[in-house]
């Protein structure tokens, strides 16, 4: 299933996309797609759902983040190689964990705000890992069984603020808007093998990210079992698993970074597209 959200903020309605490609609103069948949806009951009830039964949108307007009840945003620093080269880092010897507020979640065609004084803002296609079922300590072996689904995240970044300014990587990564993710949520069930997806990201319609799935440093098995050692994860908790090179700061021979006006588009093998437009600070965009 495709699932996802559309609404104003604060007013979204839940849907999924059936097999031609159109929107079918799910409200009459929940009044959410929260995280209590995400288990394997709440999966299973929405799998029995005649999708043809169900309206169809004409016209959704605003799609949101598709599901609601996400606790946890976790992120994967360096997980590709040739990301970490671009980087000038070394190649993790264990996958490198930092986390990004709720606040910075968003849907994936939201403005991105960029912060006060912001002069390195940068772009991250991401394979997000949704949770699905409680993980604590699991092993590698059973850690797919506890993913509900995947979906595209963009893992922006203010790279002078996550480098440059002391502390952790949070700081950069943390700024509200910069996680747009959606626009949705697909269960594992059409995505066969995670480490298989084409993925791609463009700035103003210049392609800077072509990369795969495929040459992750830790795949998404050994990433939620890892991840589970160290808190535990329940439904609907978010795991955005690193970005192949091409990202703004690896850009020979100067370095590119977000301005506004910057349109951004991304997408990852039948994820999904996103599509963004970067905005100077304006409070109104990010509360409104």
């Amino acid at each position: 299933m495709k699932l996802m959200r559309y609404g104003a903020k604060g007013a979204e309605k839940p849907a999924l996309v059936d097999a031609k490609g159109q929107l079918r609103d799910l409200s009459g069948e929940l009044t959410d797609i929260s995280a209590a949806t995400l288990t394997p009951n709440g999966l299973q009830r929405l799998r029995a759902v005649d999708p043809n039964s169900l309206p169809l949108v004409s016209r959704p307007g605003r799609i949101a983040a598709p599901w609601a009840g996400c606790e946890k945003f976790v992120c994967i620093g360096l997980n590709y190689a040739d990301h970490a080269a671009e980087a000038g880092q070394p190649i993790p010897k264990e996958p490198i964990i930092f986390m990004k507020p709720i606040s910075a979640r968003v849907g994936p065609n939201d403005a991105v705000v960029l912060p006060q004084g912001s002069v390195k803002s940068d772009w991250e296609v991401e394979l997000g890992v949704v949770i699905g079922s409680k993980a604590r300590y699991v092993s590698e072996a059973d850690a797919l069984k506890h993913v509900a689904g995947y979906c595209v995240v963009n893992d922006v970044s203010e790279r002078e603020y996550q480098i440059e300014r002391g502390g952790t990587w949070d700081k950069g990564k943390g700024c509200d808007t910069f996680g747009p993710v959606g626009p949705w949520l697909v269960t594992t069930d059409e995505v066969p093998d995670p480490q298989s997806l084409d993925m791609w990201l463009e700035v103003n319609g210049h392609r800077y990210q072509q990369g795969s799935t495929r040459t992750m440093i830790f795949g998404v098995a050994q990433l939620v079992s890892y991840v589970s050692r160290f808190m535990t994860l329940y439904p609907g908790d978010l795991i955005s698993t690193g970005t192949p090179p091409g990202v703004g700061m690896g850009v020979k021979p100067a370095s590119v970074h977000l301005k506004a006006g910057d349109t951004m588009r991304l997408s990852i093998q039948g994820l999904g597209e996103q599509n963004q437009q970067v905005h100077a600070w304006n409070p109104a965009l990010i509360d409104g």
